[in-house]
């Protein structure tokens, strides 16, 4: 098993920017390095046109090189505690990793090892879905945790009171990683599946979807959010930037869904709704 490596060098107010529109090509992990970040997605799952159009739109705009090549899959730990630092959500939840010593105590604490999964609250869309999870009553609710990547998500609403918590992946990595960290964190109620949302059954509806993935992946799945949703359920989503918020509100009200809340952090949104 291998991973596509594309390496990209951009100037650092680019670098976000870039790492949403490479991720719709169909790069699923990224990591920040000196230079720019790099982007990985397994053998060569990612579409060739849609990157070169990428290249070619920001070419004209700044400086940007990429650069492809394989590497073997590994795990990601070494790589990703060169650059780690513990992240404080809202001064209510602290994301750190299992060598970092907490210098003092939050209501809520979340210990990660990622591999080659995303979701380790250092993204703009993890820290705004982290944010908007503490606003939300979780207690004895049944919630789902679409494309849970390091399960940081499903993990915090464990901890805020969730009776049981679905998460599913369509990465096998993902699958192993988030199980690793449900572990850590004392975690028994959380249920984690690979494939796609298409391709499972859930017993029961849900009280609360989370869905943190790119903005296609929303558009294209959110009839399903919606059928698995309860009356009076909640759906946070987040993977998008703030320009994208009509293309998803316009899907969103086709399926009469209600408005609650949007949030913006660094040009990346987070929309909450109602069914």
């Amino acid at each position: 098993m291998y991973y596509t490596r594309l390496q990209v060098v951009c100037s650092p107010e680019f670098s976000e920017i870039l790492m949403a529109e490479v991720a719709e090509a169909g790069f699923d992990t990224f990591m920040e390095t000196e230079r720019g970040f790099e982007a990985y997605v397994e053998k060569n799952q990612y579409t060739k046109d849609k990157l070169q159009e990428v290249k070619e739109k920001y070419s004209g705009i700044t400086p940007v090189v990429f650069y492809l090549d394989r590497v073997e899959k590994k795990n990601w730990n070494e790589e990703w505690e060169k650059s780690y630092e513990p992240i404080l959500v809202e001064n209510k939840c602290l994301i750190r990793a299992s060598f970092h010593q907490p210098e003092k105590t939050y209501p809520y604490e979340i210990i990660i090892t990622p591999k080659m999964s995303f979701g380790t609250g250092h993204h703009q869309t993890t820290y705004l879905m982290i944010k908007s999870q503490l606003e939300m009553d979780h207690t004895n609710k049944v919630v789902m945790d679409a494309g849970t990547g390091t399960g940081v998500l499903a993990i915090l609403a464990s901890k805020l009171g969730a009776s049981r918590v679905e998460a599913i992946d369509i990465d096998e990595w993902s699958i192993l990683n988030s199980k690793e960290n449900a572990d850590l964190n004392g975690c028994p109620n959380i249920s984690i599946r690979q494939g796609k949302l298409s391709d499972l059954t859930f017993e029961g509806d849900f009280d609360i979807i989370l869905a943190n993935i790119n903005k296609n992946i929303l558009l294209e799945e959110l009839h399903q959010y919606v059928a698995y949703l309860k009356p009076g359920g909640r759906l946070l989503l987040s993977g998008f930037y703030e320009k994208d918020i009509p293309d998803l509100l316009t899907e969103a009200l086709r399926y009469a869904l209600q408005h609650v809340q949007t949030d913006v952090r660094d040009n990346w949104a987070s929309l909450l709704l109602a069914r």
